[in-house]
């Protein structure tokens, strides 16, 4: 009787896996991926803006969701998928370069609607991305003199400077925050004055810290930039972006472990491919590249196979950002909980 029990026990929890499984494969097939487009036609000061737009993981229903004249771009979801903050420079603050303009972080619902300024000052402010609740957002602000690190609530409340690091020489700039999915870290790009001095200018690397600012360690240590870091799903490792042939001109795609070991190009050609986006289950990742001619989003296999364009259009598509939902793919520490209740049928 006992075995018998055992058994039922173990084709339920056979049941509970399989269906959890089919449940983040279907929701992944059917996400959406935000990105920015310039397909619009839409200029100012003689320079292409661009929008936002929505498309499902295939490429498929491709849908714009803001219309204005000012550049919208960097899409960053938030982590129950209902709203998208991004970057404007819709305000007309006169940038440091004459005739361009600083950029604000907006959010938006994820139909588009309710466009709300949250920084709400002259300095550029860029770069947003959510904690894994949902309850903050960290940025890159200019407003110290220098690019720093901030974090602020949702609602774009208690801004605070986490990074803290300036330069009377102007060498540090810390910018591209992205959140561990535990919500313990922030992997950014840096450059700071210890950095090697090309013939261009001293160098990014990729650092990471704890979500309060503290503990700042380096990851990446080499002659080249290191750029626009994202941590996948499960937090073991970290997509970014390398010019390790040295010209600023073509950038790869590479992948290393969480601690800044193993460091491996997944995308290999003599193009600019740019902004990496991990797929909810972690084994794809989303990229602009510019490697058929003009910039379109493509999609690849987390181990750099399989390399397919999305977008397909004549124009300019960048900034791709995949929805991690919870629902889509369960971080580490939910994912124990599931199987936590599975073992239950074993008892």
């Amino acid at each position: 009787m006992h075995r018998k029990s055992n058994l039922t026990h173990l084709i339920l929890a056979s049941v509970v896996i399989l269906g959890l499984t089919l449940l983040m494969v279907d929701v992944e097939a059917q996400g959406q991926i935000a990105f920015s487009s310039n397909r619009d036609g839409h200029v100012r000061n003689g320079r292409p803006t661009h929008e936002i737009y929505v498309m499902d993981a295939d490429g498929g229903n491709q849908r714009r969701l803001t219309n204005n004249p000012a550049s919208d771009h960097s899409p960053s979801w938030s982590p129950d998928g209902k709203r998208i903050a991004f970057i404007s420079d819709r305000d007309g603050h006169p940038h440091r370069i004459p005739g361009w303009f600083t950029s604000e972080i907006y959010v938006m619902n994820a139909d588009g609607s309710n466009q709300q300024n949250l920084t709400n000052n002259p300095a550029d402010d860029r770069d947003p991305s959510w904690s894994p609740d949902g309850k903050r957002i960290a940025f890159m602000s200019r407003r110290d003199g220098n690019n720093e690190i901030y974090v602020m609530d949702a609602d774009g409340g208690n801004q605070q400077n986490l990074t803290n690091n300036p330069d009377p020489n102007g060498h540090p700039n810390d910018e591209e925050p992205s959140w561990s999915p535990d919500g313990a870290h922030i992997v950014f790009t840096a450059r700071r004055e210890a950095h090697f001095e090309n013939k261009f200018a001293v160098t990014y690397e990729i650092y990471v810290m704890d979500a309060n600012g503290e503990n700042q360690q380096r990851l990446t240590n080499n002659r080249n930039n290191e750029l626009l870091p994202v941590w996948s799903p499960d937090g073991k490792r970290i997509a970014f972006v390398s010019d390790r042939k040295g010209n600023l001109d073509n950038f790869d795609i590479y992948v290393m472990d969480a601690d800044g070991g193993n460091q491996q190009n997944l995308t290999n050609n003599r193009a600019w491919n740019w902004t990496p986006s991990w797929s909810p289950s972690g084994e794809r990742i989303a990229f602009s590249s510019n490697k058929d001619g003009n910039t379109e989003i493509y999609v690849m296999d987390a181990d750099g196979g399989n390399q397919q364009n999305l977008t397909n259009n004549r124009h300019s598509d960048g900034s791709p950002a995949w929805l991690n939902s919870p629902f889509s793919v369960a971080p580490a520490e939910k994912k124990f909980t599931m199987w936590g209740r599975v073992k239950q049928f074993y008892r």
